[in-house]
């Protein structure tokens, strides 16, 4: 039988937004003073980051494998845990895209998502340091409604950025490689608000 507390699941999902935020920060650096030369380190740095959040998670899972009692539901425990992980996998996507698809330039659009996206990171953050006390705090909600937020300001910015790359550009290579670009950014900040459905329905059902 496990010997952890209740509260190590709630500093186990803190410790991963926390590496969701890190990952995000460390994009929009490296996109916003873009170096072809300096891609391949920035990358094995972006991979440590994402391999930390890997081993919280699996810790996570072990760790709840050996639990008699736990301070939420099993199945919700799990489902928050991968989609705070699936923030750091996708953040991490973005970052190979770049490298795979030979860009040599960043887009003015890809810089204005990174910092969408690290606002977004930072609510998240937030988000799970207030999640233990769910049940009494009631900015919650508030925080939800940002992130949701947030990820329509990033619907309205990627319908933009397709729009502008569609019409400006006549290479086709330059909108293939563009476009899924975009649309991996698109998918961190739909990550984050995946994490805030998952805290609602928590709450939801717990109070």
């Amino acid at each position: 039988m496990s010997k952890k507390g209740e509260r190590y699941y709630f500093d186990n999902f803190i410790a991963c937004a926390a590496c969701a935020k890190k990952a995000a920060v460390m994009l929009e650096e490296t996109l916003s003073s873009f170096d072809v030369k300096a891609l391949p380190g920035k990358i094995e740095q972006m991979h440590t980051v994402e391999h930390e959040g890997d081993s919280l998670k699996h810790e996570m899972m072990a760790e709840l494998m050996r639990a008699f009692i736990t301070p939420l539901e099993r199945e919700d425990i799990i489902l928050l845990n991968q989609n705070i992980d699936e923030v750091t996998d996708c953040i991490e996507d973005v970052l190979l895209r770049v490298y795979v698809n030979n860009v040599k330039l960043i887009t003015p659009e890809t810089v204005r998502f990174t910092k969408l996206l690290i606002r977004c990171c930072e609510v998240v953050h937030n988000l799970l340091q207030k999640f233990p006390d769910f049940k009494r705090d009631r900015s919650l909600h508030e925080l939800i409604v940002e992130i949701n937020a947030l990820e329509e300001e990033g619907d309205r910015l990627f319908i933009s950025s397709m729009r502008k790359l569609h019409t400006a550009s006549s290479d086709p290579i330059e909108i293939i490689v563009w476009r899924e670009i975009y649309i991996y950014l698109e998918k961190c900040l739909d990550a984050c608000e995946h994490v805030a459905d998952v805290v609602e329905s928590v709450i939801m059902k717990n109070t």
